[in-house]
């Protein structure tokens, strides 16, 4: 009988790949933003990632049908408003902090999930929002407030949790490609919506058209497609712990480019959070591995 571990193996390691990418782009991003309204940066992103995706295959939008179109739509109406909260949070916010608040979306899906679909979390992830809360507060709480940076991010950290769910119930029924393309499209619509009043702005340098190309083709293009064949090949729950590795990648990275200080307070917190995203995934997770509910479009 043939040996699973070398089938889950590539996928794994490719998946940790693509952590690693997402986590350098808090850095690289809080960079080219200082050089560009962060709608238009995104616009952009957005924009050139679809576009690639297209001119690979260029009827995979049409082969949706109606019902994929508007799940698409759905879907990247949620993921373009984490991606804008998150760009903005970082203009008030480090980029480790940034990542780790982030990472909160395997947190807060299951609660998501228990709110559209009727599914409530078991006691596991209970623990894991009391430890994620308590993590936040470390990371995140100057004296007896809560500052902007750490408000936005935690918004897109939501936003992220709500595409998550409606993608674990649509993608099996749709193409992967396809509903991957409309969703991109419909996030640059929706940064373009917001830039385009002031002027959609030419990236000024060739250091920001180096983060386009980063985070665009590689973050965001090559991303969808490696985690979608990656996901394809791995259980639900190695996949998602995998994951958890972004935040962890964040802040690697904003230590070594940046030279972020991350303090006693910090590191405590940074690693209730992601105590709290294992726990999720790796706990007993009543209703969320059991019958799901659909929903329509």
């Amino acid at each position: 009988m043939p040996d699973p571990q070398p089938r889950v193996a590539r996928p794994t390691l490719a998946l940790v790949g693509v952590t690693a990418i997402w986590g350098s782009t808090f850095v690289v991003v809080q960079d080219a933003i200082t050089k560009m309204p962060v709608t238009d940066f995104l616009t952009w992103r957005f924009a050139l990632a679809a576009l690639a995706m297209l001119l690979l295959r260029p009827r995979s939008v049409a082969a949706l049908g109606r019902s994929g179109r508007r799940a698409g739509l759905l879907l990247g109406l949620a993921l373009g408003a984490g991606y804008l909260l998150q760009t903005l949070g970082l203009q008030h916010t480090s980029a480790a902090v940034s990542g780790f608040i982030t990472g909160m979306f395997v947190v807060l899906t299951p609660l998501g999930a228990a709110v559209l679909l009727r599914t409530p979390p078991g006691r596991a992830a209970w623990g894991a929002v009391a430890l994620a809360t308590v993590g936040l507060g470390l990371l995140s709480l100057h004296g007896l407030s809560v500052g902007p940076g750490e408000l936005l991010t935690l918004g897109c950290a939501a936003a992220f949790a709500l595409h998550i769910v409606g993608l674990g119930q649509w993608a099996g029924s749709y193409d992967a490609f396809g509903l991957a393309v409309v969703q991109l499209l419909t996030t640059a619509g929706l940064c373009a919506v917001v830039a385009v009043p002031g002027g959609l702005a030419v990236p000024p340098d060739a250091g920001v058209w180096g983060a386009l190309a980063l985070t665009a083709l590689a973050a965001t293009a090559l991303a969808f497609v490696v985690q979608t064949w990656a996901q394809a090949h791995l259980p639900p729950t190695r996949a998602a712990v995998v994951m958890t590795m972004e935040p962890v990648f964040a802040g690697i990275f904003a230590v070594a480019v940046n030279g972020d200080a991350l303090g006693p307070k910090t590191l405590l917190g940074a690693a209730l959070v992601l105590g709290a995203m294992v726990l999720t995934e790796v706990g007993p997770r009543r209703g969320a591995e059991g019958v799901r509910q659909r929903l329509e479009v």
